[in-house]
């Protein structure tokens, strides 16, 4: 139990970091990356939270979460790309 609790801390401190990578970041491709590790970051969490109550549904969130920032950063990909 103590060690949910602490990846999830972790998570939390990541997700912060790349907020400010997000702010910050020099190029457009840095800042898409940082967005998307954010959406990992709240997925991880969402499976952290998942274990540490016992109820299923927050993997079935996690895992539509997933599907839609990974067709997010797609179409961001291909906007940035020009193909779009």
């Amino acid at each position: 139990m103590i060690e949910i609790v602490c990846a999830g801390i972790i998570c939390i401190v990541l997700a912060l970091l790349l907020m400010l990578r997000v702010y910050k970041g020099p190029h457009v491709v840095d800042r898409a990356v940082a967005a998307e590790e954010i959406d990992t970051m709240a997925v991880s969490a969402l499976i952290l939270f998942a274990l540490l109550s016992g109820r299923s549904i927050f993997l079935d969130i996690a895992i539509v979460m997933a599907l839609l920032g990974f067709v997010g950063l797609v179409f961001i990909s291909k906007y940035l790309e020009g193909s779009l």
